[in-house]
């Protein structure tokens, strides 16, 4: 068994809000995605993901902004990590 993974940026800390940003990971070396490689995203939401089979099993921890600086701009907060396990051959 080998694992995919795939990263979703969302618009906010719901599973079921838009996809702003993503990338992919093939462990099983059959696809060689890369960043920007498309202009759709695979999934309209992280709740489409897991209804495609996808694995939750991680999401940034949410972390109020400090005072002042509630519309600063910076990294993409709402990060979950999926998986998909799939045989090597």
């Amino acid at each position: 068994m080998r694992q995919q993974v795939l990263v979703l940026y969302l618009a906010t800390s719901a599973l079921d809000s838009e996809v702003v940003g993503w990338s992919r990971y093939d462990g099983t070396g059959r696809t060689r995605p890369t960043t920007g490689d498309g202009d759709e995203p695979p999934y309209e939401s992280g709740v489409a993901a897991l209804e495609d089979g996808w694995r939750l099993f991680q999401a940034s921890q949410l972390i109020p902004p400090q005072p002042g600086h509630e519309y600063d701009t910076s990294f993409l907060k709402h990060e979950f990590f999926f998986e998909k396990l799939q045989d090597a051959a």
